[in-house]
């Protein structure tokens, strides 16, 4: 048997390499035409480019908004909370004693100025009708013994001494009636009344609490108030400033407002009084502020307050989940038309703890990712 030579084996193995040959050229040759055809119609794409289908899953996560200029801030957002305008709310307290009977105002009812809160059976109101009515009686009497002194002396029956004397009783039951009558006056009640005494609101707001059931004992040295009646429109914002950040705030400096229960939505506000001294125990200064509450805002609500620079300079704020940092660059994905989103490099003026502002790379009114730019650019590097 003869071994084949290395001239027969190459001739063998000639039609494989061939068949594979043909192969790699075709594939070539196809992605070369396809290339073509790309740039023929226009659809040439972008290395930083990604377009999804109508349908695609991806569009579920993906959050898109414009992006918004805002006035420079001068610190990290501070914590505060929302509270009540105290120059136009009333704490109401009863001024007698007694037992409630009638409850006439709820939590969250708006009521009028003078309108009747509660209603309480008062030994006290009683005492008080009683003290006007004697007073009265006293008087009525020192009055006429008086006029009669006056005829009696007149007469030359008695001293002019019994008329002085008359005249100073008259006046120290007069001074009493007075006393009593002011009294009465003060509780709102009339010298006709029983012991019934009607609490009433001073201001005109809504009830935003109530301490105060029916059959409940009422003293007017109680701790807490009966009722708590404010203007729901206007409402203070309260910082308890840190120390350090003293130099940066200024009484009408403007504010921004955020909150909770309306994460897309910010609140003007303005500085009104600084605290004059440091708390010793937190180290920190009260400051309270006035915030336009566009009738969302509610009392006690936690706010992330930021003291924003008095100069008309404004920058574009991003949340932090917008940004791809790589290296020492940062990226967001721009919506240029829909389902069309491209990555671009931004540079950076500040970055914060939930947002950064953006010096250079966008412009306002631009549509950028700001929900699942992650899976947006984790799908590039695929597709890459």
């Amino acid at each position: 048997m003869t071994t084949p030579n290395s001239k027969q084996i190459f001739m063998r193995a000639m039609p494989s390499s061939g068949y594979f040959l043909m192969v790699m050229l075709a594939g070539v040759m196809f992605s070369s035409l396809a290339s073509a055809a790309d740039k023929s119609t226009g659809n040439t794409r972008d290395a930083n480019e990604i377009v999804l289908t109508a349908g695609s899953p991806q569009l579920t996560s993906l959050k898109v908004e414009p992006v918004t200029e805002i006035p420079v801030p001068v610190t990290e957002p501070l914590n505060g909370k929302i509270v009540l305008d105290e120059n136009r709310t009333a704490r109401i307290f009863s001024p007698v004693a007694g037992r409630a009977l009638t409850i006439k105002a709820q939590v969250g009812d708006s009521v009028k100025a003078g309108q009747t809160l509660l209603v309480m059976d008062s030994p006290d109101v009683g005492g008080a009708v009683a003290d006007v009515r004697k007073a009265q009686a006293d008087m009525q009497l020192k009055q006429q013994a008086l006029e009669r002194s006056r005829m009696l002396v007149e007469g030359g029956v008695l001293a002019k001494k019994e008329v002085e004397v008359a005249q100073a009783d008259w006046a120290t039951s007069r001074a009493e009636s007075a006393r009593a009558t002011a009294r009465l006056k003060n509780l709102g009640v009339s010298t006709a009344a029983n012991d019934n005494y009607a609490l009433r609101s001073p201001i005109a707001g809504v009830v935003v609490d109530r301490k105060i059931n029916p059959g409940s004992e009422v003293r007017p040295d109680a701790a807490e108030p009966l009722f708590i009646v404010t203007d729901p429109g206007h409402l203070w914002a309260s910082i308890d400033l840190p120390e350090r950040d003293l130099s940066r705030i200024s009484q009408g400096q403007k504010l921004s407002v955020e909150v909770d229960a309306y994460p897309d939505e910010v609140f003007s506000g303005e500085v009104k009084t600084i605290g004059v001294m440091v708390d010793p125990t937190t180290r920190r200064i009260p400051v309270r502020c006035v915030v336009e509450s566009n009738g969302k805002l509610k009392p006690e609500m936690y706010a992330r307050i930021t003291p924003l620079d008095n100069s008309q300079h404004r920058v574009i704020r991003l949340p932090n989940s917008a940004l791809i940092t790589e290296g020492l660059y940062s990226y967001v994905f721009v919506e240029e038309r829909p389902l069309h989103f491209k990555k671009r490099k931004v540079t950076l003026d500040l970055q914060r703890r939930e947002y950064a502002t953006v010096k250079d790379g966008l412009k306002p009114g631009e549509r950028v990712v700001v929900g699942g730019a992650i899976l947006l650019n984790s799908d590039l590097s695929v597709s890459k």
